[in-house]
């Protein structure tokens, strides 16, 4: 059961990020929905496929279809209230990638794989539906831009592990590593800590 509730708060979390897209690229109703709903659930279908758990999760157990619409006309009528948080889109995304880090991190314990394998998995869970709203909303994926995202992931994907060696309760362990997850990530948009640049400017 606590398990099934981060998965459902990182469900309305990305929800919430598709919808702040959406709107602020003016689509319509329809085009909000599909936003939202492939943010939610695009990590978590990937990551289903690739486990071989089919159908995927939100085929299953159609809450998330609901939480997922009960989300998207939530957003809708208290808009103007979330633009009083100038960051409610960072906001939201960092919460998403957090609690589904860790979601992915669980799926692959549960079916016994390797650690790295399982971090992997937490990642690509996290990642790819906000990967997927930034294709269909014609901007560059963050996951590809030098800002940390996905490291912030494998950073608090890693420390799950290291925590779990620690005579601590795991629930805490699990809480713990989603805290680190999000606190990485604001903190590398704070103090603008980024991956190295490739490229070079030309002088």
């Amino acid at each position: 059961m606590f398990y099934f509730a981060i998965d459902i708060l990182g469900t309305i979390a990305f929800a919430i990020s598709g919808v702040l897209v959406a709107m602020d690229k003016k689509l319509d109703l329809f085009g909000v929905f599909i936003i939202a709903f492939v943010t939610a659930v695009g990590g978590g279908t990937l990551r289903d496929m690739l486990i071989g758990n089919t159908p995927v999760a939100w085929m299953q157990n159609t809450t998330y279809v609901f939480v997922i619409i009960g989300t998207v006309a939530f957003t809708i009528v208290f808009r103007n209230y979330l633009k009083y948080f100038t960051k409610s889109l960072f906001l939201f995304d960092t919460i998403g990638i957090g609690l589904y880090t860790l979601v992915g991190i669980e799926k692959g314990l549960s079916i016994g794989l390797n650690p790295l394998v399982c971090i992997a998995l937490g990642t690509m869970t996290a990642s790819f539906g906000g990967v997927i709203r930034d294709i269909l909303c014609n901007e560059i994926p963050v996951v590809f831009r030098k800002e940390i995202y996905a490291t912030a992931c494998i950073l608090g994907g890693s420390s799950y592990f290291l925590l779990k060696e620690l005579p601590i309760n795991n629930t805490y362990a699990y809480i713990a590593a989603i805290i680190i997850v999000i606190v990485i990530r604001i903190l590398a948009v704070v103090f603008k800590i980024a991956l190295p640049n490739i490229y070079k400017d030309k002088t």
